[in-house]
């Protein structure tokens, strides 16, 4: 490795562990309710509590706190799976996206509800706008939050030595979402499209192309299938393509949680390879600092929460 190489690593860590202190500490008074942001937020927080039915001075023994977050990740599953199921019918599908199969539902719906996120489609090829924001950034926000609230609920096990409760999932899942989750991602958010990536309800965008690409283009019989000749070779016709289709779409909204919340799945694809999802230098760094910001802040936040820094 070159010597920029390694002032570049060193300078990665130094910037991490910079931003996860003061963030571990800020995250330590939201789930102790003693953050300025917790206050600023009552109101907010109260109102979500009431719409929802939720107790908020109710704790939970942990075997009630594990059943609220497997109901809940149960929740997204079936919402999620709905969603790429019916997106064909439904709004914000400006591509005309049809009905995702039922095994790709299933994998992906399944898979962001645990956080594993794990990607098996071409998202600017198989989903509409709403189902990426509806289904996969929601998801992206809440299944990352679901994690930071099991892990709080373990801190709590390790702090309250003799208590019998370990806090409330819907309360640690909202603060987790509107103190944390929620501002650093519209931050990121705005930084990412600043420096070129998309956010935008518009259709997909058909442009020309400097240079026509000539190519063999595979004949079709009525039925859609490929033409063959006597030896049993596809019979193709030279084709020029003259124009190129680049999919846009909520692109930034989607990318600044999948990389705070540590997600797969990103916009497009190959993910952050592809150039609107990742157009510069600083937007890579930036989106390299998030992948480990949470995580590594996390664990001062242990730390202040178990009343030893040296611990985090």
């Amino acid at each position: 490795m070159t010597a920029n190489g390694y002032l570049q690593l060193a300078f990665y860590v130094v910037v991490l562990i910079a931003a996860s202190v003061p963030l571990g500490a800020y995250m330590a008074n939201v789930y102790e309710g003693r953050s300025a942001a917790t206050r600023l937020g009552a109101p907010l927080e109260r109102l979500i509590y009431r719409l929802c039915g939720i107790n908020p001075g109710e704790e939970m023994h942990w075997t009630r706190y594990a059943l609220a977050t497997l109901w809940f990740s149960l929740f997204g599953v079936l919402a999620v799976y709905a969603l790429q199921r019916f997106q064909a019918f439904l709004p914000l599908n400006p591509a005309s996206m049809g009905a995702v199969s039922p095994d790709s539902s299933f994998n992906t719906a399944v898979s962001f509800a645990t956080n594993t996120n794990w990607q098996g489609y071409g998202g600017e090829s198989t989903m509409s706008y709403l189902t990426q924001m509806l289904a996969l950034t929601v998801q992206n926000f809440v299944s990352a939050a679901s994690g930071m609230a099991v892990l709080v609920a373990l801190i709590r096990g390790f702090a309250r030595q003799s208590s019998q409760t370990v806090g409330n999932f819907w309360v640690d899942l909202t603060r987790s979402t509107l103190y944390i989750l929620l501002p650093l991602s519209f931050v990121l958010a705005l930084v990412l499209v600043s420096q070129g990536m998309p956010q935008t309800l518009s259709a997909y965008h058909t442009v020309p192309l400097v240079e026509s690409v000539e190519f063999d283009n595979p004949k079709l019989d009525k039925a859609g299938q490929p033409l063959k000749d006597d030896k049993g070779n596809p019979v193709t016709e030279k084709a020029i393509q003259k124009e190129q289709v680049i999919a846009v779409g909520p692109v930034a909204s989607q990318i600044a949680i999948k990389q705070l919340g540590t997600n797969g799945g990103g916009y497009f694809n190959v993910n952050s390879a592809h150039p609107l999802e990742n157009p510069t230098p600083l937007s890579n760094f930036l989106e390299v600092l998030a992948i480990l910001l949470i995580g590594a802040a996390l664990c001062h936040t242990f730390g202040r929460m178990v009343g030893d820094k040296r611990q985090g």
